[in-house]
């Protein structure tokens, strides 16, 4: 199964290759604004190392497997709204942990891909600890040059690409749409709500699944790129 990428859910065990790249997807479970799904930064990190995984595998002779994705994140500023489910830094932290130390008795590689802004500190702290225990792993945070903060135009195009019956246009609506440096005092302090009553930082007019689609191919081209880069591995915003 040399160069073939796919899901390790799919497989059974005598069929995971030997020490391949293992994608894991690290997403969240929390508001979107009133017109996007509660797991979209899960749907966008699965489907961004899914297309690296088939980009990765083409013509190479390194195994390439997408794990199952961590559905759960670090989403407390997002608390206020119905929906979410917030695990916290520390608990996040302490399950990526875990999860690289189980899998590495059988993969090589790990980098995990990260869909959500708030799990960056969580993610950051787990890959020095298992660095500096002697593994090989890395984040990667689903990037692009021209996004937007959270439930605005980028995010809207994705989820309209990826699984269109889950946008409700009809209820899609500007929310703050200042710049996160001058947000994030308040964002400290009080969350989205303080900020942002319909839970969206930005605006989704004008999104489009055809967007959507050539975002979501820059972002697996960036994940592909920095999958064995360390050096560019953290650069660039995550939604």
């Amino acid at each position: 199964m040399t160069g073939d990428g796919g899901r390790l859910a799919d497989r059974v065990w005598p069929d995971v290759p030997a020490r391949p790249l293992l994608l894991v997807p690290v997403g969240s479970t929390e508001q979107h604004g009133p017109h996007l799904p509660l797991d979209t930064d899960t749907v966008i990190a699965v489907a961004v190392a899914d297309a690296a995984a088939a980009a990765l595998g083409v013509g190479s002779a390194e195994d390439v497997v997408v794990a199952p994705a961590v559905g759960y994140g670090s989403s407390g500023e997002h608390q206020a709204f119905a929906g979410t489910v917030s695990i916290g830094t520390d608990v996040l932290r302490l399950l990526v942990v875990e999860l690289v130390r189980s899998v590495a008795a059988w993969a090589g590689r790990v980098v995990l891909v990260n869909g959500h802004g708030g799990n960056v500190e969580a993610l950051a702290s787990a890959v020095a600890q298992l660095v500096e225990e002697g593994h090989d792993v890395d984040w990667v945070p689903c990037a692009t040059e021209d996004v937007d903060l959270h439930a605005g135009r980028t995010e809207t195009s994705l989820m309209l690409h990826l699984r269109p019956g889950s946008v409700d246009l009809s209820r899609a609506e500007a929310g703050c749409t200042r710049p996160l440096g001058e947000l994030l005092p308040s964002l400290r302090a009080g969350g989205v709500a303080a900020v942002s009553p319909n839970g969206v930082l930005g605006d989704p007019a004008g999104a489009s699944a055809a967007e959507g689609g050539r975002v979501l191919a820059a972002m697996a081209r960036t994940l592909v790129l920095r999958a064995h880069r360390p050096d560019l591995a953290h650069a660039g915003p995550t939604g």
